[in-house]
């Protein structure tokens, strides 16, 4: 898999303020980049990451879609996390043990990962991966988005995420590089 050799030298993670930094990955490791996007902001940063580290991708997508109405989206969301949904998904991915580092992208949803999102962490073990969230929010920020990912994955070491507004994230391939850079 093709990666840029600078910008992996330049990556490296801050996991909590009890552990060390480390490198986020190098060359031996495969990236893979999984998100769910409602309305395309998230997919927008998604494909920022994956042309600066030329990892894989993923969308996440439900089995039955939300909504095209943005009030009713956010009314059925608010049911779901209320009543801890974990909707259906269309599509699995078949080889994920072949991955080492692992984005997870979502929309924060009423102060939390999109339900979606929700499934795919609940049903795959992300044990012993590199997992680095990122949100786009509506005004939110990133709220209990990081904090709720690595809840669903607690032997997984997690990365600084990355934050952006969503009427932001078509323009923000510079902000994802810097933060890449960082990290």
């Amino acid at each position: 898999m093709k990666r840029r050799n600078f910008l992996l030298s330049a990556i490296a993670m801050g996991v909590t303020a009890a552990t060390a930094k480390t490198n986020l990955f190098n060359s031996n490791e495969k990236v893979l980049i999984v998100y769910y996007s409602w309305s395309g902001n998230t997919r927008a940063i998604a494909n920022h990451i994956q042309t600066l580290t030329q990892g894989d991708i993923h969308e996440i997508i439900p089995e039955k879609a939300y909504p095209k109405d943005y009030n009713e989206t956010v009314a059925q969301a608010r049911k779901e996390i209320d009543a801890n949904v974990r909707p259906v998904l269309k599509s699995r991915i078949e080889n994920l043990d072949e991955y080492d580092v692992i984005f997870i992208g979502t929309p924060n949803w009423w102060s939390t990962i999109a339900p979606p999102i929700a499934t795919f962490l609940s049903e795959n073990n992300l044990s012993g991966k590199k997992v680095v969230p990122f949100c786009t929010h509506a005004g939110g920020g990133k709220a209990k988005c990081f904090t709720d990912t690595a809840r669903l994955c607690p032997n997984a070491t997690i990365a600084d995420g990355f934050v952006v507004s969503g009427s932001n994230a078509t323009s923000a391939k510079e902000q994802v590089e810097k933060w890449l850079q960082k990290i």
